[in-house]
Protein backbone atom coordinates (compact mmCIF):
# COMPACT_ATOMS: atom_id res chain seq x y z
CA UNK A 1 0.00 0.00 0.00
CA UNK A 2 3.06 2.30 0.77
CA UNK A 3 4.64 1.59 -2.77
CA UNK A 4 1.01 2.78 -4.37
CA UNK A 5 0.17 5.57 -1.93
CA UNK A 6 3.98 7.21 -3.06
CA UNK A 7 3.25 6.13 -7.16
CA UNK A 8 -0.53 7.84 -6.78
CA UNK A 9 0.77 10.82 -5.58
CA UNK A 10 3.76 11.26 -8.32
CA UNK A 11 2.12 9.79 -11.74
CA UNK A 12 -1.02 10.74 -12.91
CA UNK A 13 -3.96 7.75 -12.79
CA UNK A 14 -3.32 7.16 -16.47
CA UNK A 15 0.05 6.53 -16.71
CA UNK A 16 -0.08 3.78 -13.69
CA UNK A 17 -2.87 2.46 -15.62
CA UNK A 18 -0.88 2.22 -18.89
CA UNK A 19 2.44 0.23 -16.81
CA UNK A 20 -0.30 -1.92 -15.06
CA UNK A 21 -1.56 -2.56 -18.26
CA UNK A 22 1.95 -4.00 -19.90
CA UNK A 23 3.18 -5.17 -16.64
CA UNK A 24 0.25 -7.99 -16.85
CA UNK A 25 1.18 -8.32 -20.86
CA UNK A 26 4.29 -9.66 -19.56
CA UNK A 27 2.12 -12.97 -18.21
CA UNK A 28 2.02 -15.28 -14.87
CA UNK A 29 6.28 -15.19 -14.81
CA UNK A 30 6.54 -11.29 -14.54
CA UNK A 31 8.95 -10.36 -11.97
CA UNK A 32 7.79 -6.58 -11.95
CA UNK A 33 4.70 -4.99 -11.41
CA UNK A 34 3.60 -1.74 -12.09
CA UNK A 35 4.71 0.25 -8.74
CA UNK A 36 7.74 -1.11 -8.49
CA UNK A 37 8.68 -0.16 -12.23
CA UNK A 38 7.41 3.61 -11.53
CA UNK A 39 9.73 3.45 -7.93
CA UNK A 40 12.72 2.30 -10.19
CA UNK A 41 12.37 4.95 -12.60
CA UNK A 42 11.91 8.12 -10.12
CA UNK A 43 14.49 7.44 -8.07
CA UNK A 44 16.83 6.41 -11.03
CA UNK A 45 15.85 9.72 -12.93
CA UNK A 46 16.87 11.42 -9.10
CA UNK A 47 20.19 9.85 -9.71
CA UNK A 48 20.84 10.19 -13.12
CA UNK A 49 20.07 13.95 -12.96
CA UNK A 50 22.07 14.68 -9.59
CA UNK A 51 25.28 12.79 -11.55
CA UNK A 52 25.25 14.16 -14.79
CA UNK A 53 24.39 18.00 -13.02
CA UNK A 54 27.09 17.79 -10.42
CA UNK A 55 29.99 15.10 -12.36
CA UNK A 56 29.61 16.24 -16.07
CA UNK A 57 30.87 19.41 -17.92
CA UNK A 58 27.70 20.07 -19.67
CA UNK A 59 25.34 19.22 -16.59
CA UNK A 60 22.67 21.67 -16.90
CA UNK A 61 22.09 20.28 -20.69
CA UNK A 62 22.84 16.81 -20.09
CA UNK A 63 21.07 15.88 -16.98
CA UNK A 64 17.27 16.81 -18.52
CA UNK A 65 18.42 15.58 -21.69
CA UNK A 66 19.41 11.91 -19.63
CA UNK A 67 16.25 11.61 -17.53
CA UNK A 68 14.24 11.85 -20.69
CA UNK A 69 16.37 9.46 -22.64
CA UNK A 70 16.31 7.02 -19.07
CA UNK A 71 12.41 7.05 -18.80
CA UNK A 72 11.59 6.50 -22.15
CA UNK A 73 14.21 3.57 -23.26
CA UNK A 74 13.53 2.24 -19.50
CA UNK A 75 10.03 1.44 -20.46
CA UNK A 76 10.92 0.40 -23.82
CA UNK A 77 13.61 -2.44 -21.97
CA UNK A 78 11.24 -3.16 -19.06
CA UNK A 79 7.87 -3.60 -21.45
CA UNK A 80 7.90 -2.90 -24.94
CA UNK A 81 10.48 -4.57 -26.15
CA UNK A 82 9.38 -8.17 -23.82
CA UNK A 83 6.10 -7.81 -25.20
CA UNK A 84 6.89 -7.70 -28.50
CA UNK A 85 8.93 -10.94 -28.18
CA UNK A 86 6.19 -12.80 -25.89
CA UNK A 87 3.29 -11.63 -28.96
CA UNK A 88 5.22 -13.47 -31.27
CA UNK A 89 6.02 -16.46 -29.19
CA UNK A 90 2.30 -17.26 -28.16
CA UNK A 91 1.32 -16.37 -31.68
CA UNK A 92 3.42 -19.61 -32.96
CA UNK A 93 2.30 -21.16 -29.87
CA UNK A 94 -1.26 -20.37 -31.08
CA UNK A 95 -1.05 -22.30 -34.21
CA UNK A 96 -0.56 -25.72 -32.82
CA UNK A 97 -2.41 -25.11 -29.58
CA UNK A 98 -5.66 -24.35 -31.14
CA UNK A 99 -5.16 -26.71 -33.80
CA UNK A 100 -5.15 -29.66 -31.20
CA UNK A 101 -8.14 -27.47 -29.02
CA UNK A 102 -10.13 -27.45 -32.65
CA UNK A 103 -9.49 -31.44 -32.79
CA UNK A 104 -10.72 -32.03 -29.17
CA UNK A 105 -13.60 -30.36 -29.76
CA UNK A 106 -14.74 -32.93 -32.41
CA UNK A 107 -14.69 -35.62 -30.00
CA UNK A 108 -15.80 -33.53 -26.84
CA UNK A 109 -18.37 -30.68 -27.32
CA UNK A 110 -18.00 -29.52 -23.83
CA UNK A 111 -15.52 -26.46 -23.91
CA UNK A 112 -14.12 -26.92 -20.36
CA UNK A 113 -13.24 -30.58 -20.89
CA UNK A 114 -11.65 -30.06 -24.09
CA UNK A 115 -9.52 -27.41 -22.72
CA UNK A 116 -8.55 -29.37 -19.93
CA UNK A 117 -7.47 -31.98 -22.26
CA UNK A 118 -5.54 -29.97 -24.50
CA UNK A 119 -3.89 -28.12 -21.46
CA UNK A 120 -2.24 -31.45 -20.29
CA UNK A 121 -0.77 -32.85 -23.22
CA UNK A 122 0.60 -29.48 -24.36
CA UNK A 123 3.32 -28.22 -22.73
CA UNK A 124 3.87 -24.15 -23.47
CA UNK A 125 3.29 -20.48 -22.30
CA UNK A 126 -0.25 -20.02 -23.49
CA UNK A 127 -1.11 -23.64 -22.58
CA UNK A 128 -0.07 -22.51 -18.50
CA UNK A 129 -2.24 -19.60 -19.30
CA UNK A 130 -5.42 -21.88 -20.17
CA UNK A 131 -4.29 -23.41 -17.02
CA UNK A 132 -4.18 -20.58 -15.09
CA UNK A 133 -7.69 -19.98 -16.24
CA UNK A 134 -9.17 -23.03 -15.88
CA UNK A 135 -7.30 -23.18 -11.95
CA UNK A 136 -9.27 -19.55 -11.80
CA UNK A 137 -12.77 -21.51 -12.53
CA UNK A 138 -12.66 -23.88 -9.97
CA UNK A 139 -11.83 -21.33 -7.26
CA UNK A 140 -15.04 -19.78 -7.87
CA UNK A 141 -14.92 -17.49 -11.09
CA UNK A 142 -16.89 -18.08 -13.55
CA UNK A 143 -15.54 -19.31 -17.04
CA UNK A 144 -16.32 -16.09 -19.36
CA UNK A 145 -14.73 -13.69 -16.01
CA UNK A 146 -11.78 -16.30 -16.12
CA UNK A 147 -11.20 -15.61 -19.66
CA UNK A 148 -12.03 -11.77 -19.30
CA UNK A 149 -8.61 -12.02 -16.89
CA UNK A 150 -6.55 -14.01 -19.46
CA UNK A 151 -7.44 -11.67 -22.00
CA UNK A 152 -5.42 -8.80 -19.88
CA UNK A 153 -2.33 -10.84 -19.72
CA UNK A 154 -2.06 -11.80 -23.32
CA UNK A 155 -0.70 -9.15 -25.74
CA UNK A 156 -2.04 -10.78 -29.38
CA UNK A 157 -5.09 -9.56 -30.75
CA UNK A 158 -5.31 -12.64 -32.37
CA UNK A 159 -5.47 -14.33 -29.82
CA UNK A 160 -8.11 -12.15 -27.69
CA UNK A 161 -10.35 -12.54 -30.57
CA UNK A 162 -10.39 -16.28 -30.18
CA UNK A 163 -10.87 -15.89 -26.35
CA UNK A 164 -13.75 -13.84 -27.36
CA UNK A 165 -15.21 -16.11 -29.39
CA UNK A 166 -14.71 -19.00 -26.46
CA UNK A 167 -16.35 -16.47 -24.15
CA UNK A 168 -19.65 -16.06 -26.59
CA UNK A 169 -19.44 -19.57 -26.95
CA UNK A 170 -19.89 -20.34 -23.39
CA UNK A 171 -22.79 -17.76 -22.66
CA UNK A 172 -24.52 -18.38 -26.45
CA UNK A 173 -23.72 -22.01 -27.00
CA UNK A 174 -22.12 -20.92 -30.33
CA UNK A 175 -19.93 -23.17 -32.50
CA UNK A 176 -16.66 -22.34 -31.17
CA UNK A 177 -14.78 -24.93 -33.54
CA UNK A 178 -15.72 -22.97 -36.59
CA UNK A 179 -14.62 -19.80 -35.38
CA UNK A 180 -11.25 -20.87 -34.04
CA UNK A 181 -10.74 -22.49 -37.50
CA UNK A 182 -11.39 -19.04 -39.08
CA UNK A 183 -9.12 -16.98 -36.94
CA UNK A 184 -6.61 -20.55 -37.41
CA UNK A 185 -6.25 -19.04 -41.06
CA UNK A 186 -5.70 -15.82 -40.20
CA UNK A 187 -2.92 -16.51 -37.65
CA UNK A 188 -1.38 -18.58 -40.60
CA UNK A 189 -1.65 -15.91 -43.01
CA UNK A 190 -0.25 -13.66 -40.66
CA UNK A 191 2.80 -16.48 -40.28
CA UNK A 192 3.36 -16.19 -43.62
CA UNK A 193 3.29 -12.48 -44.36
CA UNK A 194 6.07 -12.46 -41.25
CA UNK A 195 8.16 -14.77 -43.18
CA UNK A 196 7.92 -13.16 -46.53
CA UNK A 197 8.90 -9.58 -44.65
CA UNK A 198 11.76 -11.11 -43.66
CA UNK A 199 12.66 -12.65 -46.57
CA UNK A 200 12.56 -9.26 -48.68
CA UNK A 201 14.70 -7.51 -45.73
CA UNK A 202 17.52 -10.39 -46.54
CA UNK A 203 19.10 -8.03 -49.61
CA UNK A 204 18.84 -5.33 -47.87
CA UNK A 205 21.04 -6.68 -44.89
CA UNK A 206 23.20 -8.78 -46.90
CA UNK A 207 24.17 -5.22 -48.67
CA UNK A 208 25.21 -4.17 -45.32
CA UNK A 209 27.44 -6.59 -44.65
CA UNK A 210 28.98 -6.39 -47.69
CA UNK A 211 30.23 -2.96 -47.57
CA UNK A 212 30.77 -3.16 -43.45
CA UNK A 213 33.00 -6.68 -44.36
CA UNK A 214 33.72 -7.62 -47.80
CA UNK A 215 34.57 -4.84 -49.66
CA UNK A 216 37.43 -3.12 -47.21
CA UNK A 217 38.59 -6.48 -47.56
CA UNK A 218 38.62 -6.18 -51.16
CA UNK A 219 39.95 -3.11 -51.34
CA UNK A 220 43.14 -4.01 -48.99
CA UNK A 221 43.66 -7.07 -51.24
CA UNK A 222 43.80 -4.83 -54.29
CA UNK A 223 45.98 -2.14 -52.97
CA UNK A 224 48.21 -4.46 -50.27
CA UNK A 225 51.14 -4.76 -53.39
CA UNK A 226 50.84 -0.70 -53.67
CA UNK A 227 51.35 -0.49 -49.53
CA UNK A 228 54.04 -2.99 -49.38
CA UNK A 229 56.30 -1.14 -51.49
CA UNK A 230 55.24 1.78 -49.94
CA UNK A 231 56.38 0.58 -46.72
CA UNK A 232 59.88 -1.20 -48.08
CA UNK A 233 60.46 2.33 -49.94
Amino acid sequence: MKRSYFAYHIYPRKTIERIHKKANYLGLDKNMDEFTFLNFRFFGSILLFLFFLFFTKHGAILAPVSVVLFSFFSEQIVFDSKIKKRCKKLENEALFFFEILSLTLETNPYLKGALELTTKNIDSELSDEFKKTLSDVKMGKSFSESLALMKERIPSEAINTILLNLTESSIYGNNVATSINNQLEYLREKKILETKAEISKLPTKISVLSVLFFVPMMLLIILAPVLIDFFLS
